[in-house]
């Protein structure tokens, strides 16, 4: 199989391409794979990293509020599509897959107009504007909330959840744990506010961490780096409590997440479909910066199964964090059914779907 996958922006639209991927090349590893994103978004980065051949296209998102800005990304779009399509032609896939992330609407909408097999990937509970427009022109679309096939032509939508639950559910190194000095014996709570922090759970977590200090269980707290120096003194000062841990930035995330027994983060599609992988009970903080508020709408689709406790943006505090957290482990059945729901919510076959799901448009 020839495919070419595009997607990018933010690690949520990235990571979960890279998944699939991955489990594509082990399923069949004669499978060339052609990555197509923009010079500034994330996937510049990460992508190379992971030895895939890479190309770029010169796009930008439309603005939600009228502005003249919009004109000039309409000129860009049509520029962008027919860069697109030369490298759509000179490829030659047999499919093209869109993670999302407004690069994906050239390629995805390109690759339409070559009348080239075309799935579109949405991750969140609530599709972002450019799965929504791409909708219309893909062959399939794949969704990782159940809510999400309702924004969608049921003829065409299937639900397969995320890629990076399979991915993570098959990860399991306890030596993660151990590299922090954190003991395997003691209960474990991983809290993040993203890959690149979050401004109020820094200064939430300011109040936590002398609550924090001596007690039963262990944190592991990934500040982001653009805040670790502006708290510094403080993670200082806790950061040598034997229970307490305090990085920038955690790069063996996946590992670490899967020996945490309790995960405090925002609500980003692939945080829930890793989570849920591992049935791991969460407490969300959804961001209320994010398009439509769809981290709401995510964190709400596992309170209600019982699987998570929400803390709003504007009620977060440190004590609030704390008392929460020890709700839960200090209440066994209620730890227990939180565990039991989330992992009934994870999709630990999500590759395995996305690829049948590929495998239909070209039948």
């Amino acid at each position: 199989m020839r495919i070419i996958v595009t997607g990018g922006g933010t690690g949520g639209h990235v990571y979960p391409a890279l998944a699939f991927i991955s489990y594509l090349k082990k399923v069949t590893p004669s499978t060339e794979v052609l990555y197509i994103g923009t010079e500034k978004g994330l996937e510049s980065k990460i992508v190379p990293q992971a030895g895939l051949s890479f190309e770029t296209i010169d796009v930008q998102g439309l603005k939600r509020s009228i502005s003249l800005q919009n004109v000039k990304t309409i000129f860009k779009f049509v520029k962008s599509t027919n860069q697109a399509k030369k490298i759509i032609k000179d490829f030659k896939p047999d499919i093209v897959l869109g993670t999302g992330g407004y690069v994906a609407a050239p390629v995805i909408y390109g690759a339409s107009r070559l009348n080239i097999p075309t799935v579109i990937h949405e991750q969140n509970s609530i599709p972002g504007m450019t799965n929504k427009f791409l909708s219309r022109f893909a062959t399939k679309i794949a969704v990782g909330f159940q809510e999400a096939a309702n924004y969608f032509p049921e003829e065409k939508t299937y639900f397969t959840g995320n890629p990076r639950s399979q991915e993570i559910a098959d990860i399991d190194a306890e030596e993660a744990i151990s590299e922090f000095g954190m003991s395997l014996d003691k209960k474990t709570v991983l809290i993040f506010g993203g890959s690149r922090g979050a401004l109020k759970i820094n200064q939430a977590m300011v109040e936590a961490l002398p609550k924090f200090v001596g007690k039963n269980y262990q944190v592991i707290y990934a500040s982001g780096e653009i805040y670790y120096d502006e708290f510094k003194e403080v993670f200082e000062k806790y950061n040598i409590e034997p229970n307490i841990a305090i990085r920038p930035y955690v790069e063996n995330m996946s590992e670490v997440m899967s020996n945490a027994d309790i995960l405090v983060s925002r609500a980003g599609a692939t945080t829930l479909a890793e989570v849920t992988s591992l049935g791991i009970p969460s407490i969300l903080i959804p961001s209320p910066y994010v398009t439509a508020d769809h981290q709401t709408k995510n964190a709400e689709a596992l309170k209600k199964l019982g699987a998570a406790i929400i803390i709003t943006d504007a009620e977060l505090t440190g004590d609030k964090i704390v008392k929460q957290i020890e709700r839960i482990l200090d209440d066994g059945m209620m730890y227990r059914n939180m565990s039991d729901a989330s992992m009934r919510e994870g999709v630990l076959d999500s590759s395995v779907r996305l690829l049948k799901v590929i495998n239909r448009c070209l039948e």
